[in-house]
């Protein structure tokens, strides 16, 4: 019979997870980078790659609470949606709605992120690992303002551009 699985185990996956799919987010970004046309959208692929630095950090620090030492778990959900937005700058290379595909899928990661780090931070508090929780929350907020950031740079200039 197999053993019986907690939180903390769904916790310590879902953790292995995130940090997986960060450190792979961390090598696609500056592929985005180069792709960009606009050199806002490219400025503010340089501004989250800083940011993921600082995101697989933070896991290693909430791995070091949990006396577990970080290491990661293939995230196909990840694979998947970077595969797409290495899609999308193969069929759109060189046209005017290659950002606005670009911006499509950073939101795509984006998105993906917020449901974890969502997740984890409730599952910490649930726990009772409050300093790992503060730690996945201060994630979550920057992942949150860059979905901001990039709605914003699609609305005001990249979708329009990809009218033309």
């Amino acid at each position: 019979m197999a053993a019986e699985k907690t939180l903390s185990d769904l916790f310590e996956d879902t953790l292995k997870d995130i940090y997986y799919a960060e450190r792979k987010i961390l090598k696609a970004l500056p592929k985005m980078k180069r792709a960009a046309q606009s050199e806002a959208l490219k400025a503010a692929f340089e501004k989250h790659r800083g940011e993921t630095q600082g995101h697989v950090e933070r896991l290693q620090q909430v791995f070091e609470l949990m006396g577990k030492v970080a290491r990661g778990k293939t995230c196909e959900a990840i694979e998947g949606i970077i595969s797409e937005g290495e899609d999308v700058i193969d069929a759109f290379k060189d046209t005017v709605a290659l950002d606005a595909g670009l911006i499509s899928a950073a939101q795509a990661v984006e998105h993906y992120e917020i449901a974890r780090y969502g997740t984890l931070k409730r599952w910490a508090t649930e726990l009772g690992l409050d300093e790992a929780a503060t730690l996945l929350d201060a994630t979550l907020q920057e992942e949150l303002q860059t979905d901001t950031d990039l709605t914003q740079l699609a609305e005001t200039s990249v979708n329009s551009a990809a009218v033309a």
